[in-house]
């Protein structure tokens, strides 16, 4: 076992038992810590052996949050939530936290600069729609059910004196601006004010919080919240708890490229923001390279039939992508919007239907200074970067409300919307979409 790289002076303890992708020196006892490696979920985790040990004994309690910053969660989230869904299955609790609290402040993981700050309001609101796809994903019925909190409850409780003397002494300064996290923003000279500075701060209190009132002995994340899952690993230890942490990689595609974000967005879970059909195909586009990889990620499938999928070639590769697709959007929009979407899709690469609803939804004010071709062409997934848009637009492929495009720069503007302020896109005969601008 290879231990991981983790910034700053930690635990001898702990370091030694920190993986990167990597799987424990002695055979696994824990079925699901099995399957959550098998399936390319797990990148880094506190103390492997450890938490392989405490999955074994029975039923654990095990936490991933969200901030509440948008209406809906995106692709991107998709990992921690399959992890959740994967710990329940396989007979452990899933708790999914909502930061009504957390989202009051924002996380400065990785970003260049401050995020907006949200009303009350709006977050509540993004809380009861992000709360429509967490439901489908995991189940919250019976008494052990999964359970979704908000982080609100015990945050807004605090107060400032009482916070400062309970927690600031847990924290210092020097270690804080070891994490990537932080250097990331200070390196590129970019402000990080103190509000952000004590995200982390917050979220080992949830931690701790969760362990005290729900007896959750596990926090899992993406890669960028690593710094603050270890924040609460060692609150917890100091509480006389043993806490684990887990994150999943970073959702990339064969190429490299981060997935998920498009030049218009993110690919949303949210029917209201985009159809379960526009979803079906985002994954049906999926490259070549990456149908193994996303099935493995992102299906049920047992490991025999996917790798059966990833050994076909040339076109029964183009019917593991529906395979793909169909699954993925049954997990996140159920069973009936899965079948409606597939047969939806072979209508029209059959060349034999028509679109009838918006696959794809973008804001109206996106088209006041004219939306780039290019980018809407990246937008609705059928090209990878504005290099590849470009490529298609040049060699005649795209077309606008049935029409050939061919000039790279041409920019969309509100002239170009048919009724009810749709825009048909095509490339080829087969991949086609309906954008909706409201």
């Amino acid at each position: 076992m290879n231990p991981s790289f983790l910034a700053g002076n930690q635990e001898a303890k702990m370091t030694t038992h920190m993986i990167e992708a990597g799987k424990p020196a002695t055979k696994l006892k824990s079925e699901a810590l099995a399957v959550l490696l098998e399936r390319g979920l797990v990148h880094q985790c506190t103390d492997i052996e450890a938490l392989d040990e405490t999955l074994s004994k029975g039923p654990v309690t095990a936490y991933a949050g969200f901030d509440a910053t948008a209406a809906s969660l995106h692709v991107g989230h998709l990992m921690p939530l399959m992890t959740m869904r994967w710990l329940q299955k396989l007979g452990h609790r899933p708790i999914v936290v909502l930061g009504g609290g957390t989202s009051q402040i924002g996380d400065p993981s990785f970003r260049n600069d401050a995020r907006p700050m949200l009303e009350e309001r709006q977050i509540a609101a993004n809380i009861a729609t992000i709360r429509r796809s967490v439901e489908r994903l995991v189940d919250m019925a019976g008494e052990d059910g999964a359970l979704l909190v908000d982080n609100a409850e015990w945050l807004n409780e605090f107060r400032f004196l009482e916070f400062l003397r309970d927690y600031g002494s847990q924290f210092t300064v020097n270690r804080m601006l070891t994490f990537d996290s932080v250097k990331s923003r200070l390196d590129a000279q970019m402000p990080l004010t103190v509000l952000e500075f004590c995200y982390m701060m917050l979220q080992a209190v949830d931690f701790l919080e969760l362990a005290k009132r729900h007896d959750c002995v596990l926090q899992v994340g993406g890669s960028d919240q690593w710094g603050n899952i270890v924040n609460g690993v060692e609150l917890g230890r100091r509480d006389g708890r043993k806490l684990h942490g887990l994150t999943v990689p970073l959702l990339t595609t064969a190429s490299g490229a981060k997935m998920g974000k498009t030049a218009a967005g993110a690919v949303w879970l949210h029917p209201e923001h985009l159809s379960p059909f526009g979803f079906w195909q985002f994954w049906r586009n999926t490259a070549d390279a990456d149908v193994a990889k996303f099935l493995r990620l992102f299906t049920e499938l047992p490991m025999s039939e996917i790798e059966r999928l990833a050994g076909l070639e040339g076109a029964e590769l183009n019917e593991a992508k529906k395979i793909l697709a169909t699954q993925v959007t049954a997990i996140v929009h159920g069973p009936e919007e899965a079948r409606a979407a597939l047969q939806q899709g072979d209508a029209l690469f059959a060349g034999e239907g028509e679109i009838l609803e918006p696959t794809h939804r973008l804001p109206l004010n996106a088209l006041a200074d004219g939306l780039g071709l290019l980018e809407l062409v990246v937008a609705v997934g059928f090209a990878g970067s504005n290099g590849e848009a470009r490529r298609l637009v040049e060699g005649g492929g795209v077309r606008l409300n049935n029409s050939i495009v061919d000039d790279p720069r041409r920019r969309i503007a509100t002239g170009d919307l048919q009724a009810n302020d749709r825009l048909s896109v095509a490339v080829g005969r087969r991949r086609k979409a309906l954008v909706g601008f409201e």
